[in-house]
């Protein structure tokens, strides 16, 4: 899934175990732009630093997935959580400062080297 809209607020990462870190930020979405939705989402682990080029303001192009858990509190009810953790980041406008990643080369079709028709060393 993927959502455009513009930064509003960026937090700073958060190290909340010794082996688990995650950073919040805020997404100004207005598919109506008379009533804008504020989305929160989270980076987690490596992707924390996809968030240090850019800034309150920023246009952007979020790809996300949407996650749920479900927890047993210990008085026996039953909680679910919903997260959205985004696991890329572009720049959505061409006037701005930062803009997605040139893309890749185009992959070859044709066969790799390796592969050779005079062989056939398959076990069947």
């Amino acid at each position: 899934m993927n959502i455009k809209g513009k930064i509003l607020e960026i937090s700073p990462t958060q190290q909340v175990t010794d082996s688990f870190k995650k950073r919040e930020f805020v997404i100004e979405f207005a598919e109506n732009p008379q009533y804008p939705e504020f989305v929160k989402f989270e980076s987690i682990q490596d992707k924390c630093g996809l968030l240090d080029a850019y800034k309150a303001g920023d246009e952007v192009d979020v790809h996300f997935n949407l996650k749920g858990r479900k927890w047993n509190d210990p008085k026996g009810g039953v909680k679910y959580f919903n997260s959205l953790q985004a696991w890329k980041i572009e720049g959505a406008s061409a006037s701005g400062t930062q803009s997605a990643p040139p893309p890749a080369a185009e992959p070859s079709l044709e066969e790799p080297g390796w592969i050779s028709e005079d062989e056939d060393d398959l076990p069947f």
